[in-house]
């Protein structure tokens, strides 16, 4: 059985100035060599639990573990294990981007090779520009590359291809596999349900401060679509759908019939898109 990474119980938090709970109770465990999606609305909770378990936050209630040991408990030492990547990218404009990453790579003791990074996310060839020179794309990539300054064992990532156009959100989506693939955990908030398709092993939603479902993609599309199929076929030129119910559709001689006889253009199960269950998970939650 995998190695529990982290561990979260009943974590509650609240503002100083805030009137309810930004986080009320919430309870999860991450598992060493996967990629968990922390998924919600704006103002859900999600950004205020990363920042509790980055240590950016202290005054919490609940327990959270870290290899088994109390997160309160760990010094800076802490921080050499782990790589932060969060939305909004902060790096010294009138420095270059070479020049940026040797300043952070300072404040670590296990370096990585800096050139080597710049080079796999399409960088290297401006790594002696101005960073403020840098567009929002280049400055998101350069953002991963300090995520990876300090070989981290475990990446807190925030919407990591936001801004990015597809190639280079390709990349970043490859380097976060590859990360994985060598051992590593990740926490991935976004609101790209395509990047939790192809990334996530499970998924929690977290809405009015509260953890929704806790599962993987295929199980919540699986729980969340219809146990159906619509063929799509031609009829006199023009298209028609019909629509068959899974349960028993080898022995439905309506849908095998026309499988045989009918000129088919798509045939498309009632599996729903990750979009959606977003959507059907927060939003009850927000009307219950």
């Amino acid at each position: 059985m995998a190695k529990k990474v982290f561990e979260v119980k009943d974590l509650r938090f609240k503002y100083k100035k805030g009137q309810v709970e930004a986080v009320k109770g919430i309870s999860f465990t991450i598992l060493e060599g996967e990629i968990f999606g922390l998924l919600g609305p704006s103002g859900a909770g999600k950004s205020t639990t990363q920042k509790i378990m980055t240590r950016l936050l202290t005054d919490y209630e609940g327990t959270i573990l870290y290899n088994g040991k109390d997160l309160t408990s760990y010094k800076d030492d802490f921080y050499e294990d782990i790589g932060v990547g969060f939305e909004l990218p902060v790096h010294f404009s009138k420095l270059t981007g070479l020049e940026n990453m040797k300043f952070f790579q300072r404040l670590y003791k296990s370096h990585a090779n800096i050139e080597t990074l710049l080079d796999q996310v399409g960088l290297l060839e401006d790594k002696d520009r101005l960073v403020g020179e840098y567009s929002k794309g280049m400055k998101m990539r350069l953002n991963f590359v300090r995520a990876l300054l300090n070989n981290p064992k475990f990446l807190f990532l925030d919407e990591v291809t936001n801004g990015l156009d597809p190639s280079n959100a390709r990349i970043i989506k490859n380097l976060i596999r590859d990360f994985q693939a060598q051992g590593g955990t990740v926490l991935l908030s976004t609101h790209l349900m395509n990047d939790v398709e192809e990334l996530c092993n499970r998924v929690a939603f977290i809405s009015q401060g509260l953890i929704q479902e806790i599962e993987t993609p295929r199980s919540l599309k699986i729980k969340y679509g219809k146990r159906e199929v619509s063929v799509e076929h031609y009829v006199n030129g023009n298209t028609e759908v019909a629509t068959f119910n899974l349960e028993g559709i080898g022995e439905n001689e309506t849908f095998l019939e026309l499988i045989r006889r009918a000129k088919i253009e798509t045939i498309h199960t009632g599996e729903t898109s990750m979009d959606d269950i977003f959507i059907m998970v927060t939003q009850g939650a927000q009307d219950a």
